[in-house]
C-alpha cells in the first residue's frame, strides 16, 4: 500500500518520516471553514475529514490528512495573517492555559477513520519584548495559535503540558501509528 500525506506542514512530514514511514506528499486544496455551531474539540476533525473527502484514493493507497486548532476559553486561534494578529494571539495566551486539538483522518478505498487528540498547554507570562522577539525571529505565520512548541517560545515559556507534545507540533504520532497498524500499514523495513 502506498501512503499519501496530504499536508504542507514541514513538521508533519518530519514526524511521519521519524516514525519510519515512506510516503508521497499530495496537495488538497479545500476551504477550511467550518460550521459556527461546532465546539472547539470538533473543528480540527471536521476540517481533516473535509480534506479527506476531497481526495479520491485508489485501491492501493492510504490517505492521511490532519488539522490543528488552538482554543482559549472557546475562542479559536487559527494561523495568524500578519504580525499584528500573531502578537494579539500570543498576548492573550500569555499566562493562560489553552487547548490544542489535532485531528487526523486515515482514508482507504473501503474505510475512513478520524481521531482527535487534546493537549492542555499552559504558558508563563510573556512580555511584549519576548512576544516581538519570537515573532521576528521565528515567523509563526503557518502555525495555529501563532507558536510552535518545538521553537524558542515553547522552550522558554511553556510551564506545563498535559497530553501529547507531538500533537501540539501538529501530529499525534502515537495515535496515527496505532491506526495505521490496524490496517497493516507499517514503517519501512518493519
Amino acid at each position: 500500500m502506498k501512503l499519501l500525506l496530504a499536508s504542507n506542514s514541514p513538521r508533519r512530514k518530519e514526524l511521519l518520516s521519524q516514525l519510519g514511514y515512506e510516503f508521497d506528499i499530495v496537495k488538497i486544496d479545500v476551504d477550511e471553514s467550518y460550521p459556527s455551531d461546532l465546539q472547539p474539540n470538533q473543528i480540527a476533525e471536521y476540517v481533516s475529514n473535509k480534506k479527506a473527502k476531497a481526495f479520491n484514493v485508489d485501491a492501493d493507497e492510504i490517505l492521511l490528512t490532519s488539522d490543528t486548532i488552538v482554543a482559549l476559553d472557546q475562542k479559536i486561534l487559527l494561523k495568524p495573517t500578519d504580525e499584528t494578529e500573531a502578537f494579539e494571539m500570543l498576548k492573550i495566551l500569555s499566562g493562560q492555559k489553552h487547548q490544542v486539538y489535532t485531528a487526523f483522518t486515515i482514508k482507504t478505498k473501503n474505510s475512513e477513520i478520524s481521531k482527535t487528540s487534546r493537549t492542555d498547554v499552559e504558558f508563563g507570562e510573556m512580555s511584549d519584548n519576548e512576544i516581538n522577539f519570537y515573532i521576528q525571529n521565528y515567523k509563526p505565520f503557518d502555525k495555529a495559535g501563532s507558536y510552535g512548541i518545538q521553537e524558542w517560545l515553547g522552550m522558554a515559556k511553556i510551564k506545563n503540558i498535559s497530553g501529547s507534545f507531538y500533537a501540539v507540533m501538529g501530529f499525534p504520532v502515537d495515535l496515527v501509528y496505532e491506526e495505521l497498524k490496524k490496517i497493516n500499514c507499517f514503517p519501512s523495513n518493519f
